[in-house]
């Protein structure tokens, strides 16, 4: 397999110290870029949201302490990731997308200043160059991800995503950044990167009602990972991504586990 997972993660960690994997890692810092599930937790207005309930939790008939739940949600909501399927027919669906794609370098590209005059900013190919200028050409099977700054409005539906209504009266309020459509050609056109994320409800901003940017990455074959935390805890570049959805068979996509190694 093409970039072992294992080889990347010890090159990411630190590559001039000694090369016994334990004493790498254990001077490594793990990011959790992903939000708790929750009954409180960010889905489309038209979404099924996330239920949790309990099945048995307490001291069973035979004397021992027993847990059980379960849960329900549609595939798209909070943390979650986007399978090629999600806006390409015929594309990938979440277990036919290999591991080798599910991490790589993170590209942190920091658009708060932009974001934070203009709730529907557009993340350009003049931000993904202005980041060049500073850091180098975005690496070979990069993770980019997007830091818009609305990750700390996410106990505030109202203000992380422009409504608090459910149904279409809802999806007609959506204010939130996101990919310019131009910027999604570019990337997948003038970039080998595995996947876009950001941290907003969707890689289409709030408005949009065509979901160019979606389709083009999907019609790409990229992934994109949507409702990510913690963007503020990353460098520009450096850290290294590793992103792991449930693995539904067939599914368009999936709740995600995402951390960042530094």
């Amino acid at each position: 397999m093409k970039n072992l997972l294992f080889s990347l993660l010890l090159f990411a960690v630190i590559a001039c110290q000694p090369k016994d994997p334990a004493t790498i890692m254990s001077g490594a810092k793990w990011v959790d870029l992903t939000y708790d599930f929750d009954s409180n937790t960010v889905y489309w207005p038209t979404n099924i949201k996330f239920h949790h309930d309990t099945v048995f939790c307490g001291i069973n008939d035979k004397g021992y302490f027993y847990a059980s739940f379960k849960y329900s949600a549609e595939e798209h909501g909070g943390t979650h990731f986007d399978a090629p399927l999600h806006f390409g027919q015929g594309g990938e669906s979440i277990e036919k997308v290999g591991i080798e794609r599910l991490h790589g370098p993170g590209v942190v590209v920091d658009v708060t200043k932009q974001s934070a005059g203009n709730r529907d900013y557009l993340v350009g190919v003049a931000d993904f160059e202005n980041w060049e200028k500073v850091n180098g050409k975005i690496p070979e099977g990069a993770i980019i991800l997007l830091r818009t700054g609305f990750g700390k409005y996410w106990t505030d539906h109202l203000r992380y995503t422009g409504t608090v209504k459910s149904g279409t009266d809802g999806v007609k309020e959506l204010h939130f950044p996101g990919l310019d459509p131009a910027a999604a050609k570019w990337l997948s056109a003038e970039r080998k990167i595995n996947a876009v994320g950001l941290d907003t409800p969707s890689i289409d901003n709030g408005p949009s009602t065509d979901f160019m940017s979606h389709r083009i990455l999907c019609a790409a074959g990229l992934t994109v990972y949507e409702n990510v935390a913690n963007l503020d805890q990353l460098p520009a570049k450096g850290a290294f991504i590793i992103a792991l959805p449930m693995k539904i068979k067939g599914g368009s996509g999936a709740p995600l586990r995402i951390v960042g190694l530094l």
